[in-house]
């Protein structure tokens, strides 16, 4: 289910009527950060490039946790408690609840890989109540260096795609170059000795050129092929991530509104 979300009730900052303090030290905790830490960490450089591109200074944000903590819109974190079973059939007390506490440690220990874009800054596993189970805590964002890495592909790609329109201009010229143009032949100048002495070196000389160019060509084109199966693989990974949270967004607010 979906909670409220209370870190002084999940690290038993206070003790709540139904909460047996003799099992107390039977709980778990898994990691708790300070929230504000948190969101300095996950947010302050996207902050940065936001103000810096305002123009206006009632728009800049000072500090993202406090706009977020005011705000009517969003929720500072979300929380989610996963418990098998109930009082009746997974008793914290007997054999089956301790069944539970390793299911859901076990959970625990993957459930930030599996989760990439849920940032836990808390998790605790309470066996003091009646049925094991497990808050988790968690602020969702995406990946900075997702973003990152995209911008620079696609500046990779500008680049090299204008290298190529660049190298293409460039053997255009060999069209009107003098260097490249044949002499007329001279008033005594045998056809053997103008073939041998002049047209020769000039055929070899393109030649060679043609296979520079020619291989540059195909490695320019095959960068830019692989630059842009990265930028389209890192664009999906992104937009999965913004599809993941905005999911998790609606069917908190679907949750909220049933428990209001």
């Amino acid at each position: 289910m979906i909670g409220k979300g209370s870190v002084r009730h999940n690290t038993r900052a206070f003790t709540a009527k139904n909460v047996d303090k003799n099992r107390r030290a039977d709980n778990m905790g898994f990691c708790q950060e300070d929230i504000k830490q948190v969101y300095h960490k996950l947010f302050d450089e996207a902050l940065e490039r936001y103000n810096a591109k305002q123009k206006r200074k009632d728009r800049m944000i000072d500090d993202y946790y406090e706009k977020i903590r005011r705000g009517k819109q969003e929720k500072l974190f979300r929380e989610v408690i996963f418990q098998i079973g109930n009082k009746d059939d997974m008793n914290a007390k007997n054999e089956d609840g301790l069944l539970a506490k390793r299911i859901l440690t076990e959970f625990m220990d993957e459930f930030q890989a599996r989760n990439p874009n849920l940032y836990v800054f808390s998790a605790h596993l309470h066996m003091d109540e009646e049925t094991p189970h497990l808050h988790i805590d968690f602020v969702p964002y995406i990946n900075v260096q997702l973003e990152k890495q995209q911008k620079e592909l696609k500046s990779n790609i500008e680049k090299m795609v204008q290298s190529e329109e660049v190298l293409q201009r460039d053997v255009r010229k060999y069209d009107e170059a003098l260097e490249w143009q044949l002499p007329e032949p001279g008033a005594f100048t045998s056809a053997k000795a103008f073939r041998d002495k002049v047209v020769l070196p000039l055929v070899n000389k393109l030649k060679s050129l043609v296979k520079n160019l020619t291989i540059q060509c195909v490695r320019l084109k095959e960068e830019v092929l692989k630059l842009r199966k990265e930028k389209r693989e890192l664009s999906e990974s992104v937009e999965f991530y913004k599809a993941k949270i905005r999911d998790m967004n609606e069917g908190t607010g679907a949750v909220a509104g049933k428990g209001g």
